[in-house]
């Protein structure tokens, strides 16, 4: 897989933030199709950051009504990337 089609986008919450400070751990939502070799290659290529490791989650869309109508959205896949010491990733770069 492209490593342009790995990482979607960054997932900035209180507990990513949270994570970052304590465990130098960053989040991203990733392509349901990666795998964690995946994630990691393009984490060190996009970001050249050394990575600890890469932990997965699949989250389930949600179920939603429109109107009379019940939908369901899609289901998404997360991945906390664990860097080295002395690694950083900057989302907000100049």
């Amino acid at each position: 897989m492209n490593p342009f089609q790995v990482i979607k986008k960054p997932l900035i919450t209180e507990k990513t933030s949270l994570g970052k400070d304590e465990n130098n751990m960053v989040a991203f939502v990733v392509d349901r199709a990666a795998t964690k070799i995946e994630i990691k290659q393009a984490v060190e290529k996009f970001f050249k950051a050394e990575v600890k490791g890469v932990n997965t989650v699949t989250v389930a869309g949600k179920r939603k009504r429109f109107g009379k109508r019940e939908g369901k959205r899609s289901n998404w896949k997360k991945a906390y990337v664990t860097l080295k010491e002395g690694s950083t990733v900057d989302f907000f770069e100049v």
